[in-house]
């Protein structure tokens, strides 16, 4: 198991657990103790989880949206496959509004060599495509970045985003279902998905299948708003077959 793998497993265990011993994780993953100390002293480093005596526990709340760190060590395999086929929805020479989000994070990845103007909305994004100035073209908001996630929220994001009309918008989300539509844990996070989703003339949700029949906090429009929907094989059935009734194209992968 590489460090990575490992490190999302315990990731995982701990915030679904709740806490988690140096003994209990050893037995998991197959690693030595002494590497799993080394392990969660990097995630408590990172804001992942929180080192305690003899092993780790959640940093989470009950009923509150996982960190940006957290979520990073997630899914990460699909969210690359969901990236990979989200830019291949693109052509080259669109305008592209890009949503906050670790997904959305990977689809910046890739949009670095392609020739597209894209506008992120996370400090994350923008730093990715700022290292490679060619041949994307970057367009940057205003706004206010919320701690850790580095997600751009505020009145001068959503004035950027009221002045600009983009090709595609491509929106993360923390729940989508076709009954409740698109939701977000944060009520400010929910007004600049609403904003960017009304600037672009094609939407496509990106969504591991953890977010697929999950409803968060804030509304932030029904399902009929998403065009396109990316998500990977773990998306609930009955959930895909809903939203496909309701007019959105599922593309799985």
């Amino acid at each position: 198991m590489s460090n990575a793998d490992r490190h999302g497993l315990i990731a995982k265990v701990v915030r679904d657990s709740g806490r988690a011993t140096v003994q209990e994780l050893a037995e998991l993953t197959g690693a030595s103790e002494m590497t799993i100390r080394r392990d969660l002293d990097t995630l408590a480093a990172q804001g992942v989880l929180e080192r305690v005596r003899g092993g780790a526990r959640t940093l989470l709340l009950r009923g509150e949206g996982p960190p940006f760190a957290l979520r990073a060590h997630e899914a990460v395999e699909a969210k690359r496959r969901i990236a990979a086929e989200i830019c291949a929805l693109l052509v080259d020479g669109e305008s592209v509004l890009l949503d906050s989000g670790t997904t959305c994070l990977e689809v910046a990845r890739l949009l670095r060599e392609r020739p597209v103007t894209v506008m992120p909305l996370s400090l994350q994004a923008i730093r990715l495509l700022a290292e490679t100035p060619d041949p994307a073209t970057l367009v940057v908001p205003g706004g206010q970045p919320r701690a850790a996630e580095g997600a751009l929220t505020g009145p001068l994001t959503l004035a950027s985003l009221a002045a600009l009309r983009f090709d595609t918008a491509v929106i993360g989300c923390c729940g989508l279902t076709a009954a409740d539509g698109l939701t977000a844990y944060d009520l400010d996070d929910a007004a600049v998905k609403k904003a960017g989703i009304a600037s672009a003339r094609r939407v496509i949700a990106a969504a591991d299948g953890s977010k697929l029949g999950h409803t968060a906090y804030a509304h932030v429009g029904p399902a009929a708003l998403v065009h396109t929907l990316v998500t990977d094989t773990t998306a609930a059935a009955e959930e895909v077959t809903a939203l496909e009734a309701g007019g959105t194209v599922v593309r799985t992968v």
